[in-house]
C-alpha cells in the first residue's frame, strides 16, 4: 500500500552504491510525477551517444538557429527503460505545448514534438534536457525500493538538471544531502 503522504514529485532519486542494477546503478532520476498509483521520472545523468542536433535531424526538424544555440553537442539522455522510443523533455516552464505537465515552478515535462519544434526555431525554452525513455514504478513499488535502501531522496535543484555537466550531476545531487559520494559504502548496517 502506498503512503498517501509521500510525494516525491520534484525530487531526485539517487541510486545507492549497493544498487548494482545495470540500468539504474549510479543514476540520478528526476521524479516528475508521484501518486498512490505509481511514479514517473527520467534519468538525468546517463548520456546516449546521440546529440541534440542528431535527434532533431532524425525527427525531421530543420534548425532555424545556430546549432550552438541549442547546445548541439549536448547529449540526449537515456531516461529509463520504459518507452525508449519516445522523447521526454524537461524544461523551464515556457510556452504552451500539447502535452506538458508542470512539475514545479522551475521544471515542466513535455512529451509532444511541438516543444522540440519550438527549440529548433529558436522560440523554445532555453534550458532543456531531452531523454529517450523514462523510468516508471507501479503503486507502492518506489516506496518499497526506498525502504530497502535502494534510493536516497532529496528535493531537486533545477541547476543540476540544466546547468551542470552530466558527469557532475551525481555528486552534486549527493551534496544536496550533505554527503560526499566517496564516503558511501554499498553495505547497509545497524549500530
Amino acid at each position: 500500500m502506498a503512503n498517501a503522504e509521500l510525494n516525491l514529485s520534484d525530487h531526485f532519486l539517487i541510486a545507492m552504491p549497493s544498487m548494482l542494477d545495470p540500468v539504474f546503478g549510479g543514476t540520478v532520476i528526476y521524479i516528475c510525477e508521484h501518486s498512490e498509483s505509481g511514479a514517473l521520472g527520467v534519468i538525468i545523468n546517463k548520456p546516449t551517444d546521440m546529440t541534440m542536433e542528431v535527434l532533431l535531424e532524425r525527427i525531421d526538424l530543420k534548425l532555424e538557429i545556430s546549432p550552438s544555440q541549442i547546445g548541439d553537442a549536448k547529449p540526449v539522455m537515456f531516461g529509463g527503460p520504459v518507452q525508449v522510443e519516445r522523447g521526454f523533455v524537461l524544461h523551464v516552464p515556457h510556452g504552451t505545448y500539447s502535452s506538458t505537465m508542470k512539475v514545479s515552478e522551475d521544471v515542466a515535462l513535455t512529451t509532444s514534438k511541438d516543444v522540440l519544434e519550438a527549440v529548433a526555431s529558436g522560440r523554445g525554452p532555453e534550458r532543456i534536457l531531452v531523454t529517450l525513455g523514462c523510468a516508471g514504478w507501479s503503486g507502492g513499488q518506489l516506496e518499497e525500493e526506498i525502504k530497502r535502501n535502494g534510493w536516497l531522496t532529496v528535493r531537486a535543484d533545477p541547476a543540476i538538471i540544466f546547468d551542470l555537466p552530466v558527469e557532475e550531476r551525481f555528486s552534486a545531487a549527493m551534496h544536496l544531502l550533505g554527503i560526499d559520494p566517496l564516503m558511501l559504502t554499498g553495505d547497509a548496517g545497524h549500530a
